[in-house]
């Protein structure tokens, strides 16, 4: 889940050409352990499905308004709010499958192999300028 974001999120730096500093994904990583700890505090007392949805929906918001300030682009930031929402939901699915989720599991991270293959042809390498 982290490498997923954290690949999402240098695809997003390349391809809208706006740097992210290195703190900045730390802050980001951090953001998305901090969700496991609400997961577990949340689910002692509310049950594991509904503590799911609050962790997910707070860590995706947190990130989500932070890409807003450090892009300041509002479409940025949908877009990527909403590609973490999709990886949270892999995951919640993958948990509810048991018997199928290994294979379930191994088509989806295949599918998102061959989209960042595919997002990785579209950017020229050896002209990015990294001012």
């Amino acid at each position: 889940m982290i490498v997923l974001t954290f690949a999402s999120l240098f695809f997003t730096e390349i391809i809208k050409k706006q740097r992210v500093h290195i703190l900045q994904y730390i802050l980001i990583g951090i953001a998305m352990v901090v969700f496991y700890s609400l997961l577990l505090a949340i689910s002692e007392h509310l049950g594991f499905n509904i503590a799911y949805l609050i962790a997910s929906i707070a860590t995706v918001s947190l990130i989500a308004s932070f890409i807003l300030m450090i892009t300041r682009q509002k479409k940025t930031a949908l877009l990527f709010g909403m590609i973490l929402s999709l990886f949270y939901i892999f995951i919640y699915v993958l948990m509810q499958l048991r018997d199928y989720s290994l294979i379930v599991g191994s088509i989806g991270i295949f599918i998102i192999l061959a989209v960042s293959m595919k997002l990785s042809t579209k950017v020229n390498w050896y002209t990015f300028d990294r001012q």
